[in-house]
């Protein structure tokens, strides 16, 4: 099998400042959050609203803090618990790679309610405000990780497969950009469009539980499984799509929930 498409082997280093290297991955979070904090401000802006923009700031600070901490604990429990009991300060090496998104969202949601607390607000009214925001740093992180060649996918014979480094002679799926499609720019759009007249409360939140699951769970069959996990049931169902599962039914019951309160 011949690949049609080359992987354009860009340097996942940006910027080397002596010992300091600065990874394209890390400047994506960097753009997602700004991008997020742009957009939030715009939307606090609108007439109805009830958001200040010291309020936006603060919620994108906890919201950059539960994505990092959360994606970090998410991955050593999720993917690597065994490395984790081995050695407990491994869940600090965060130069070594290894973040979860279902862990990260665990910690988002954690600042929510931080935020609600703090501006006596609804966990649910800040999760609306904020989540539209969201897959735009889900789409600059899968670039992120393609620029990296990481989290490729499987072995392919589609015409765009890609000979990925590290990943063998064989062409893959660019699964990143499957995803980067999916849960950046599909995402993005939908729920920006949604969110953008009054919803009943969680309604938003909801779409996004829905649309990342099914993006997600569909992605993975075309995504190189976790090597030190394979397939975790089935023959075929991967962690990925196992964790995409509860989101799946939250955002259902959110959905009805909703749905039953505009009533």
């Amino acid at each position: 099998m011949i690949s049609l498409l080359h992987y354009p082997n860009i340097d996942p280093v940006a910027i080397e400042l002596g010992p300091l290297s600065v990874h394209w991955y890390g400047i994506m979070y960097l753009l997602g959050f700004a991008g997020g904090y742009a957009l939030a401000l715009h939307r606090a802006k609108q007439p109805g609203s009830s958001w200040t923009p010291e309020q936006v700031s603060d919620l994108v600070f906890y919201v950059a803090v539960g994505v990092v901490a959360g994606g970090r604990i998410g991955y050593k429990l999720f993917y690597d618990f065994s490395g984790l009991l081995a050695d407990p300060l491994s869940l600090f090496a965060v130069w070594q790679g290894g973040m979860s998104f279902h862990g990260g969202l665990l910690g988002v949601a954690l600042a929510f309610v931080f935020v609600a607390v703090k501006f006596a607000k609804s966990p649910l009214e800040v999760a609306d405000f904020c989540i539209p925001f969201i897959p735009l740093g889900l789409g600059l992180g899968r670039l992120g990780n393609f620029i990296g060649a990481e989290l490729y996918g499987r072995v392919t014979t589609v015409p765009w497969g890609m000979v990925f480094p590290g990943g063998g002679a064989l062409p893959r799926h660019p699964s990143q950009l499957y995803q980067f499609f999916l849960e950046g720019v599909v995402l993005f759009a939908l729920l920006w469009w949604y969110s953008a007249r009054p919803r009943p409360r969680a309604a938003v939140t909801a779409v996004f539980l829905i649309g990342y699951a099914v993006s997600r769970f569909l992605v993975e069959f075309a995504r190189q499984p976790d090597a030190h996990l394979g397939y975790v049931a089935f023959g075929w169902l991967t962690m990925g799509q196992l964790l995409s599962l509860p989101m799946l039914l939250a955002g259902l019951g959110l959905l009805f929930w909703s749905a039953q309160r505009s009533v």
